[in-house]
């Protein structure tokens, strides 16, 4: 859209915090590709101002903010997997697991890497989606069992796959374009929607409350919405905002979209720094160091 722009890029969990520290005076002009769950708990604390870009109408409602005007717009969905060695599990001799329970099995000891949900907006999306699939207890509980199973918690979404692709674990709680992409590079993994339902989120924009370049920032908008925007976001997802423009990601899940779970974007937000707080008293011990 003819606009220069200044990046400020690092994983969910670290831009949804210095964005929480900033709220009342924001840097930022607008917030791109942040997940939802984190743009519904700035909006609440009022860090947004709302705006329907021209053409909005043409997404898929269930991807737009519920107010109107919005005040966060979809633009795609990325979507938790796992992704299985192939080679090294042959190694070791362990099972391809077809499910999320399958990961408690003590077979597997030593065998996880999953990403922190403090740092990460897809170990935050595993999380929440556990908790909503299985309620407190279930979820908790699973993860506890999981947690016997894991090598290690690591501050990035994509690490545990790149790690599964390197052969520096078995199996990475990561998310499918991820998988797609290392398999399409040749890597030895098979990219694996667990069969209970996995959990998603959605990149999306928002404009700042008192931003001074209100025009560019309405003008990026406007051009986030577009058909060309979304065929640009399905080179990277399988899964876009605008109906009838995605094309099958190489090596993407067959089927993944049917096992996305009725994603709770209002609970999630709600509850997320409970969540968070209690994952990290349960299992941070096993998180990577911090850079």
């Amino acid at each position: 859209p003819d606009l220069d722009i200044q990046w400020v890029r690092d994983s969910t969990g670290i831009i949804t915090a210095k964005l929480l520290a900033e709220k009342d005076n924001p840097k930022a002009d607008v917030v791109w590709g942040l997940a939802a769950t984190s743009l519904k708990l700035l909006a609440d604390e009022g860090y947004f101002q709302p705006y329907a870009p021209k053409g909005v109408d043409k997404l898929d409602p269930n991807y737009v903010d519920s107010a109107n005007p919005p005040v966060w717009v979809g633009q795609r969905a990325w979507i938790a997997s796992l992704c299985f060695n192939t080679i090294e599990a042959e190694k070791h001799k362990l099972p391809k697991p077809a499910s999320w329970k399958d990961l408690t099995k003590p077979v597997y000891k030593g065998s996880v890497v999953m990403p922190n949900p403090n740092s990460s907006g897809t170990g935050f999306l595993d999380v929440s989606a556990w908790l909503q699939m299985w309620g407190e207890e279930g979820g908790w509980k699973f993860m506890d069992g999981l947690h016997e199973n894991i090598a290690q918690y690591t501050h990035s979404g994509s690490k545990p796959c790149k790690m599964a692709a390197a052969g520096e674990t078995v199996v990475g709680i990561s998310f499918a374009y991820r998988g797609a992409q290392e398999k399409t590079k040749g890597a030895p993994v098979e990219v694996i929607a667990p069969s209970e339902g996995v959990g998603w989120d959605l990149e999306a924009f928002a404009i700042a409350k008192n931003t001074q370049k209100l025009d560019a920032a309405k003008k990026l908008a406007d051009w986030s919405v577009t058909r060309k925007a979304n065929e640009m976001y399905n080179e990277g997802y399988a899964v876009v905002a605008m109906p009838g423009v995605a094309k099958p990601v190489p090596n993407f899940p067959e089927g993944i979209a049917d096992k996305m779970i009725k994603n709770d974007f209002e609970w999630a937000a709600n509850h997320r720094e409970a969540i968070l707080a209690e994952w990290a008293k349960r299992y941070d011990g096993k998180s990577e160091p911090k850079k």
